[in-house]
């Protein structure tokens, strides 16, 4: 399925070093922002104090951020559990307040809006958990990049491997960059949108990767330069197909998922913009830096496979 189809080549690595030079400069602010600033972890990391509440009725959780914002609580979590009736609150870690006092206050925040609101349990979560999750959340975050390193080595080339990983890790990073510099709030939710993004960026890759093989085994009087080109030109099509109705679902959550979903899609949208240009100019420029060639794709071949363009195809190689 295409929209259009493009019948001339664009030549995309003719801009690679001056796209991938900005790629650096925006990756390396990325980096500063993420040592200067650091990222602004949610209660799930630093700890805190998590409350159990329940009504008589459907819970408005607009008037219960409302309530629980105006005794000066900062990135409270607010969501329903269970049911709508019920709502599960997290409270950051407040210096010279206890759990108790935290839970009292809010309690008699929210018996003003609403006096029938019960508290079910409240419980202060440490930072231990905290570390466990960082540490946990590290560890998955090394496994798929092994993982992609692997299954692309097998598939591919060794050399579109490190390249597919390369620009992965440069949307990460960018991720985490947006998120240092402008201090929005990261949490489980938004780390599990950078490990969709992983996977996001890599399908991306590896459409690209495989119509470079194709093209290699197909036209035998282009160099790598132009394969390259022929292979982003004619996925364009399939990208926006693709990536156009994906956005569409995760700008939905963004406007009308409510605070629940805004960083986890805000993470996606990110991600998604620069999982299509990392795929298309920095995983492919890498990889003709790194000098892939015909030999590295098209192995133990005793046929041409017929080029249009070539006059001894189909000779004995």
């Amino acid at each position: 399925m295409e929209f259009f189809r493009i019948r001339r080549t664009i030549p995309f690595m003719h801009y690679a070093l001056v796209l991938n030079a900005i790629s650096f400069v925006t990756f390396a602010l990325a980096v500063f922002f993420l040592v200067t600033r650091g990222l602004h972890l949610s209660v799930e990391f630093t700890g805190g104090t998590v409350m159990e509440v329940s009504y008589q009725q459907s819970a408005d959780l607009g008037k219960v951020r409302e309530a629980v914002g105006k005794l000066g609580f900062q990135d409270v979590l607010v969501q329903n559990f269970g049911t709508t009736r019920d709502v599960m609150i997290r409270l950051p870690p407040k210096k010279g307040v206890s759990s108790a006092q935290q839970g009292a206050q809010v309690m008699e925040a929210l018996k003003a809006t609403d006096p029938t609101v019960t508290l079910r349990r409240t419980e202060f979560v440490g930072p231990q958990v905290g570390d466990e999750l960082t540490i946990n959340g590290l560890k998955a975050l090394a496994m798929v990049v092994i993982g992609i390193m692997i299954y692309l080595a097998v598939r591919f080339e060794w050399k579109f491997a490190l390249s597919t990983v390369l620009a992965n890790l440069h949307d990460v990073v960018i991720i985490l960059g947006f998120f240092a510099f402008f201090q929005w709030e990261f949490s489980l939710a938004v780390l599990a949108a950078v490990l969709a993004v992983l996977g996001y960026s890599v399908n991306e890759s590896v459409v690209i990767f495989d119509r470079v093989r194709e093209n290699f085994r197909r036209y035998r009087k282009m160099n790598t330069v132009e394969i390259i080109n022929n292979a982003i030109t004619s996925t364009i099509s399939r990208t926006i197909i693709t990536h156009g109705s994906t956005q569409l679902v995760v700008l939905s959550m963004f406007f009308f998922g409510g605070p629940t979903l805004h960083y986890f899609s805000l993470a996606l949208t990110i991600g998604i913009l620069f999982g299509i240009y990392s795929s298309c100019f920095v995983a492919a420029a890498i990889a003709m830096w790194l000098g892939v060639k015909r030999e590295d794709l098209v192995k133990g071949t005793t046929k041409r496979e017929k080029d249009p363009d070539d006059p001894n195809a189909g000779a004995v190689v």
